[in-house]
Parts: structure tokens; sequence; C-alpha cells
């Protein structure tokens, strides 16, 4: 593998208002098809060895309005499942409870469809993601979700998944991963198109 391109997904109702949406699936807005659209200059030509979306409608859809129309799916790419706080915001948790980080505290259990997990558990799915891509021939792309992505960059950097805190990425944007003198570093992060 040469470098992985990781694009986030474009905006959702609930991105954009700042609600935790790990494992509801959520169509685009219409800003959200725009800024995927925005993105295909950044893949065209890019000869990828591997392309992988996460399940995700916003993902799928990010994918193939940037021009990424041969992908696989794979289930590791989900976003962290924030369980009981699924649709809740950062604000409305901190009505209860005040010093409440996502990063540090974790999510509670919720129903069902949103059991909720540890951020060691979404760790280990982005472990998984980069053995897959390292076996590759050339470029990946990978497109995904915020916190999900942080996670997968700061395991690629060989640090706990609690590191992802510490980077930032907003919808629509890109990131590159690759390499200097056969180590793991970010090329670029949260760039804007």
């Amino acid at each position: 593998m040469d470098e992985m391109i990781l694009l986030r997904h474009g905006e959702t109702e609930w991105s954009r208002d700042r609600r935790h949406t790990g494992r509801t699936d959520m169509p685009l807005t219409a800003r959200g098809e725009d800024q995927a659209r925005a993105l295909a200059p950044l893949v065209a030509g890019g000869g990828f060895g591997l392309v992988l979306v996460s399940p995700a409608l916003r993902a799928r859809r990010t994918a193939e309005l940037a021009g990424l129309e041969r992908y696989e799916t794979d289930p590791d790419m989900w976003e962290w499942d924030y369980g009981g706080y699924e649709g809740i915001t950062t604000a409305s948790i901190r009505e209860t409870r005040p010093d409440w980080y996502l990063w540090h505290d974790g999510v509670i259990p919720g129903d069902d469809a949103h059991p909720g997990e540890s951020i060691a558990q979404v760790g280990a799915r982005a472990d998984r993601v980069i053995a897959r891509a390292r076996r590759a021939e050339g470029a990946v792309a990978l497109v995904a979700h915020g916190h999900y992505l942080r996670i997968l960059a700061a395991r690629w950097l060989g640090r706990p998944p609690e590191d992802g805190r510490f980077l930032r990425l907003d919808t629509g944007t890109y990131s590159r991963l690759g390499f200097e003198h056969g180590r793991p570093v970010l090329l670029t992060w949260n760039a804007p198109v």
C-alpha cells in the first residue's frame, strides 16, 4: 500500500445538528451531496487498489457522488455505536452528566439496534481495516465517519484509540495517511475541498 485516502461522508441532518449518529442510517442533506461531489477531483484517476466504504447510506452515497462507484462495503467501518446516546447531542447529555466526554466516558447501553460499544471495540475494528489496507497494492480509499476515521488514524500512528480525540474531522473533508522513511504518518488531515 502506498497511501490511504480517507473521505468523511457529507453532511446529514444529524451531523449538522451535532447529534451522535452511529448506526442510524441517515441520508445526506443537499449540502452533504454537494460536499461529496466536491471530493471527486481528489479521487479522479486514483487507480485505487482497494476502496472500502461503510455500509451506511451516507457513506455509500458520498463514495458514489465522489466517483468511487466500484467499492466494497465493510461492516468494520460503521461509525462508533453510541448506544443510548444515539441521536443525542453532547449538550443534551451534559444536562445530566456535566463533565461527560465521549473519548473518556464512553457510551451507555441502548436498545437492541444500538447496544453501544467501547472505544477499544471501535479500535479493534479499525485495526482490521488497517491490516486489510496494508495488504492492498497501490493507493487505498476509505469512506466512513468522523469518530471512526479519527480512531483509525490514531491506530495508524500506533497510538491508542483514545488519541483520536486530538484529530477533529469535519464532514465532506479528506485526509491522507502514508509513510515517511517507512513509518506511518499523517500526510494531510481534515482538508476542505
